[in-house]
């Protein structure tokens, strides 16, 4: 069964033993940060306000002509490339939506124990890079090859074992095109910025963030799964402490919606004048294209279906939605969910589980319509 979400929280101590976090919290609680709803209303997310999560602490690069990305393992031929190389292929870009696999976390009951995401773990950029498919045909991956494992240079403590963070993708995943998996060099047009990986990132679209991974310094064909701490015991949908678990893949469906009207500081109360009010957000999935979003002026009770603008090409970022409400006074509670080609709706209330992971129950934002229009 379900468990209720909370409307409000509270943060609290941010490393949880299910998802692998560091350990110096106040540290953490300064470089991590979500995006301000309102700036839902942008198409691209400027670097600034795009949500930041780190595991340890941002690696220190003073000179980027040293870095070098190796390619090896299970490969015919060995790489060594640096950031200048890989600027020298045909570049690719693509607008992708990022979103923290904790997003929504602090509104669960009880609260599972690590970085407490309200909504606001998400954001979308334009990403220009490689696609690693093209790295990997050039090292020649040998025909036992089952695994692509991923070393970004932030380190730290997870169990009393010191480690680099490591992610994995299955063969098929890295070298498919669709999605196109990216080791990216800029973001929106610029080099990418240090808290969102300068000088290499992957970039994985369709994925929560915990797979694309920053920093990246080395590309590793295995012949083997990948079991490291951060995939296999971090990033896992667990009720119990001794649960295997489901791994956290691919972004589940949800809405967001910028909150209307202005707020009262004190109860996060909206207020809203009677009358004609335009209720907007965005909306994606990774595990298909979005096609409706739908609107509750009650929480939840009846829903209105809302306008959404077409991708333009752009199948894993955000797309707009929009829907006209006539408030009358009283008190509202607004909710909007999406839905995707593969019938997958957000859920009214969520399933809990111990990391809080691919929680997408619907934002609920309390409106107060009163006064005079």
């Amino acid at each position: 069964m379900g468990r209720r979400i909370a409307e409000v929280s509270t943060p609290a101590r941010l490393a949880g033993p299910d998802e692998g976090l560091g350990r110096d919290e106040l540290g953490l609680a300064a470089r991590n940060h979500g995006l301000p709803l309102e700036a839902l209303r942008h198409d691209l997310t400027p670097p600034g306000l795009h949500y930041v999560l780190t595991h340890y602490d941002i690696p220190y690069v003073p000179d980027e002509t040293a870095w070098r990305l190796m390619v090896g393992g299970r490969v015919h031929r060995s790489l060594s490339l640096s950031p200048a190389r890989l600027r020298g292929y045909p570049a690719v870009t693509a607008r992708v939506t990022l979103e923290c696999a904790g997003n929504g976390r602090a509104l669960l009951t009880p609260r599972p124990v690590s970085q407490p995401w309200l909504v606001e773990a998400a954001g979308t950029a334009d990403w220009t890079g490689v696609p690693l498919r093209v790295l990997l045909d050039e090292a020649g991956v040998r025909s036992d090859a089952v695994d692509v494992v991923f070393t970004g240079a932030d380190h730290g403590v997870e169990r009393g074992k010191e480690q680099d963070y490591r992610r994995s993708l299955p063969l098929g995943v890295a070298t498919g095109d669709d999605p196109e998996v990216l080791v990216a060099y800029a973001m929106n047009g610029m080099p990418l910025p240090p808290q969102h990986g300068s000088p290499l990132r992957l970039v994985v679209p369709g994925w929560y963030g915990m797979a694309h991974v920053k920093w990246l310094r080395e590309i590793t064909v295995a012949d083997t799964p990948f079991t490291g701490f951060q995939q296999s015991v971090a990033y896992r949908i667990r009720q119990e402490p001794g649960d295997e678990g489901e791994p956290v893949t691919r972004i589940a469906p949800r809405a967001l919606m910028v909150p209307p009207g202005f707020p009262d500081f004190m109860s996060r109360t909206r207020f809203v004048a009677p009358g004609t009010v335009t209720l907007e957000g965005r909306a994606w999935s990774g595990r298909a294209p979005v096609t409706g979003v739908e609107v509750s002026t009650d929480d939840g009770a009846t829903w209105q279906p809302a306008g959404l603008e077409p991708e333009h090409g752009h199948r894993w970022a955000w797309r707009r939605w929009s829907h006209t409400w006539t408030a009358v006074p009283g008190e509202h509670v607004l909710c909007a969910r999406a839905r995707d080609a593969a019938g997958n709706v957000q859920p009214v209330e969520q399933a809990w589980n111990r990391g809080g992971f691919a929680n997408n129950a619907v934002q609920r934002v309390p409106v107060l319509c009163t006064g005079s229009p």
